[in-house]
């Protein structure tokens, strides 16, 4: 085909084209016209139109969530996966930390009634010193939780946390394997007013009744407060250096008992028994300074914890196979087993779960895999 014939058929495909958009805008133009005019025979009607309403989003359940302090290593813990448990169930979670101030920790409670929480939990400093303002939020209507420690004469809801006399039950039955011949011992306790000592105590006292091993010195450590325990020791070795064994609150603590003893030419030499599991202490195990220790799945336990929290938000009630008297009544409470660790079992337990990994727990003495 010659250039100019292409070019006069390409005009001509063009004007077609053209010719087809217009006659298309003219139809759009006519029905847009008829369906205007429909509208308006529908408005001579008295039917007025339907307006739909924008549907309220659901509101996320609010958890006030109360720390004693961030000073003992596992609390770190509870509060990543209690948050991302209650998270992955749809709720919100507002963390506040009083650092150790009783009066610090009201006041937050308090906050968290201002801003009608759904639900508080509570890992309280003073388990007596609480119970007004726990009062004052139940009468709120908010559901509240004692979290690993109880709170006294409140009747929280729940009462979370692991078995604390088993855990008293593990340090004694420890310190008597080694210590079979018995001998004069320290008792290193946590603080006063948590109630979670007493209950470890019982336990420890009980596990050594008729062993031969005799307490000969006691201390308490005011918030838990490590460098307590380093004083305390000195003081019970001023008074004896003849001891076979001490026993510590937690592995907090024992870092610290230990030291004291290791300036006193006696660590490893006295065996040490304590709680937590932390990185440190079983560092301190399969070196041979330190007994024991008590793990305690901290993971599982925020993560039931968060559980129930939002099962008690969303109005459900938790029944559990056992109470506890909290002073005034019986309050439904879940434990979780602990488990001893010794250098024994240390992979099993403690590398097998993951809690921490083998490199670190065996850093100083050299890792083989």
């Amino acid at each position: 085909m010659k250039k100019r014939e292409r070019h006069c058929l390409a005009e001509w495909h063009l004007a077609t084209l053209s010719e087809a958009r217009l006659k298309i805008r003219h139809l759009a133009r006519y029905l847009a016209i008829f369906g205007m005019a429909c509208l308006m025979l529908c408005g001579c009607g008295n039917r007025q139109p339907e307006v739909q309403e924008p549907q309220p989003q659901d509101e996320k359940m609010e958890i006030g969530l109360s720390f004693d302090s961030f000073v003992i290593e596992r609390w770190t813990r509870d509060r990543d996966m209690f948050v991302s448990t209650a998270q992955s169930l749809g709720a919100e979670v507002n963390v506040q930390v009083a650092n150790g101030d009783v009066d610090e920790q009201i006041s937050q409670i308090e906050y968290f009634i201002k801003k009608d929480m759904d639900v508080i939990v509570i890992i309280a400093i003073d388990g007596n010193a609480l119970t007004d303002v726990v009062k004052k939020a139940q009468d709120a209507g908010i559901r509240v939780i004692s979290y690993d420690r109880l709170i006294n004469g409140a009747g929280t809801d729940l009462y979370i946390s692991f078995d604390n006399t088993m855990v008293g039950q593990f340090m004694g039955e420890a310190l008597k394997e080694a210590c079979p011949e018995g001998g004069k011992i320290f008792t290193i306790n946590g603080s006063p007013t948590d109630n979670n000592v007493n209950m470890v105590v019982s336990g420890f006292e009980a596990a050594i009744q008729d062993s031969g091993l005799e307490i000969v010195y006691t201390e308490y450590c005011d918030n838990w407060l490590a460098e307590l325990a380093f004083d305390a020791v000195n003081r019970g070795l001023s008074e004896t250096r003849d001891i076979v064994g001490v026993m510590c609150g937690n592995d907090d603590l024992a870092s610290q008992a230990i030291r004291a003893l290791s300036e006193n030419r006696l660590a490893g030499k006295v065996a040490v028994v304590a709680q937590d599991a932390e990185l440190s202490a079983c560092q301190r195990i399969v070196e041979g300074t330190q007994t024991m220790t008590v793990y305690k799945s901290v993971e599982e336990l925020a993560r039931t914890a968060a559980q129930m929290a939002v099962a008690l938000g969303n109005g459900e009630e938790i029944e559990t196979s056992e109470t506890i008297f909290d002073g005034s009544v019986d309050v439904p409470c879940y434990y979780i087993d602990p488990v001893a660790v010794t250098a024994e079992n240390m992979d099993e337990v403690i590398i097998d779960s993951g809690f921490h990994q083998k490199e670190d727990v065996y850093l100083n003495i050299g890792y083989v895999d």
